[in-house]
């Protein structure tokens, strides 16, 4: 069983990470996608980040009638901010039967050597490149552990999202009906 881990902080989750995800589940050998929210990316600033058991239902609503893709909460009880390549040896340990490849954008890769062991990250694990623009991925074209995929482009952000809530606009096509209900229902992004 392969598994791709699509780690985010889903703040909301929206069509684009769906199409992400949907995409790896299905144009591409793996079994199925986790969508891994994460309660503090160390590379982002916490602030102005959703409640994480709100962030995580959104996307478990965004992904109940998907049979490839789940959502997870794995990072939840491990030390905060959680750390990739310890997810990693934590779900290795854990599921010892699949083997675990990372989804990330391109603009990720790039700052992959960032990354807290990404050495260890490359050796073990295959990751799957969604394209972004103005990425340059050169440096890791030939990579054995990277594929590049051709995921279609969505240019929606959470951060445009939750800006076009707050001034009031109409975001009914840029999440799923059930996500937007819930974050209507808390009066979140306001």
């Amino acid at each position: 069983m392969k598994t791709g881990l699509f780690f985010g902080s889903f703040n909301p989750v929206h069509t684009g990470h769906l199409i992400i995800a949907s995409y790896m589940a299905g144009f591409t050998d793996l079994d199925e996608v986790w969508m891994v929210v994460s309660p503090h990316n160390p590379l982002k600033n916490k602030k102005g980040l959703s409640n994480m058991y709100d962030r995580l239902e959104m996307v478990r609503l965004a992904t109940e009638n998907s049979e490839k893709l789940k959502v997870s909460n794995i990072e939840f009880g491990l030390p905060q901010p959680s750390y990739t390549v310890d997810t990693l040896a934590y779900l290795q340990e854990k599921y010892p039967g699949r083997s675990f490849a990372l989804i990330m954008g391109a603009d990720n890769l790039v700052s992959l050597k960032k990354w807290k062991n990404y050495e260890v990250i490359l050796q073990n694990h295959q990751i799957y490149v969604y394209p972004r623009p103005g990425a340059d991925l050169s440096s890791w074209k030939d990579h054995p552990s990277i594929q590049v995929t051709e995921t279609p482009q969505m240019d929606i952000s959470s951060t445009f999202i939750r800006k076009a809530i707050q001034e009031g606009k109409n975001v009914q096509y840029f999440l799923p009906d059930n996500v937007l209900a819930f974050i209507e229902g808390k009066n979140m992004y306001r």
